[in-house]
């Protein structure tokens, strides 16, 4: 059976199509074939068995051809024919696919043609630019992250404040020996009293060590004050000196013990008078 192009724009116009959009200004058609986006009985793709558009596929103009020989079969109605992706090359294609078509369709093709041309070319410059990422903003789901994010604060903090219980408990030995905390947090508490342990140790090594030099440092330098301070009391540098004897000893020699010849001569001239009347009381008592 052949179709009848007016009785089919008919049902279309008169009664009803799903793909007519009516406005107070004109009728629109969202038919993906549709050359020029309108409804009217030349641009329909359902009212005119023979039709051609041009449509695009992946950055590819292709040119879309339907005649009254295929319209028994809808899977294959349309003869698709991709053009060059020269400019000029595709206007003489679709010359040559068109030759005897109405000037309409031809005419609203190579119109259709140069719109997708253009988006395309613009399509590659917006690729190559760098633009700020646009991304959209779910008010409901930050609420729930941030509520999320909260109660697991409140959770850590609840954690934190077990094992500082823990670990004031074990330093207190409040229980004993005995104790019934949970395996985590317990293990985590002896950990950190380990670490702790080690610290301590570590600072009071550091700490007798430097004692300790301070304290050579300041014996080394109570030395050194104390010889500067007996060489300025004696008035001796830092050459050692040997004090001369000689004029003392014959000083004291000279009044202290005087020679014996000096003594001899000196008691022959004066006797000691008691030693006189001595002798003489002697010599008297012998002569009796």
């Amino acid at each position: 059976t052949m179709q009848c192009d007016e009785v089919i724009w008919q049902v279309i116009n008169q009664q009803f199509c799903s793909f007519k959009v009516s406005t107070s200004v004109q009728n629109f058609c969202r038919n993906e074939h549709n050359v020029t986006g309108l409804c009217n009985r030349q641009s329909c793709p359902l009212a005119n068995s023979q039709y051609a558009t041009i449509m695009e596929d992946n950055g590819q103009c292709v040119l879309y051809i339907k005649t009254i020989e295929r319209a028994h079969s809808p899977a294959n109605l349309w003869e698709k024919i991709t053009l060059s992706k020269n400019y000029a090359t595709a206007l003489k294609e679709i010359d040559e696919h068109l030759k005897y078509w109405p000037n309409f369709l031809v005419h609203k093709c190579k119109q259709r043609l140069t719109k997708i041309t253009q988006y395309l070319i613009r399509m590659r410059k917006l690729s190559l630019a760098t633009r700020p990422k646009l991304v959209g903003v779910h008010k409901k789901v930050e609420k729930r992250e941030r509520n999320r994010e909260a109660k697991a604060l409140r959770a850590a903090n609840i954690e934190n404040a077990i094992e500082k219980e823990l670990l004031q408990r074990l330093r207190q030995g409040t229980y004993g020996d005995i104790y019934n905390f949970p395996l985590q947090q317990y293990q985590s508490a002896l950990d950190e009293e380990e670490k702790l342990a080690e610290v301590e140790e570590e600072a009071e090594g550091e700490e007798e060590g430097e004692f300790e030099e301070e304290y050579d440092d300041e014996e080394e330098e109570d030395e050194d004050q104390d010889w500067d301070d007996e060489e300025d009391e004696t008035g001796m540098g830092s050459r050692p000196f040997v004090e001369d004897l000689s004029d003392e000893d014959d000083s004291d020699e000279d009044g202290g013990f005087p020679d014996i010849e000096e003594f001899g001569s000196s008691s022959s001239h004066k006797p000691p008078r008691g030693g006189a009347a001595k002798q003489g009381a002697r010599d008297a008592d012998d002569d009796d």
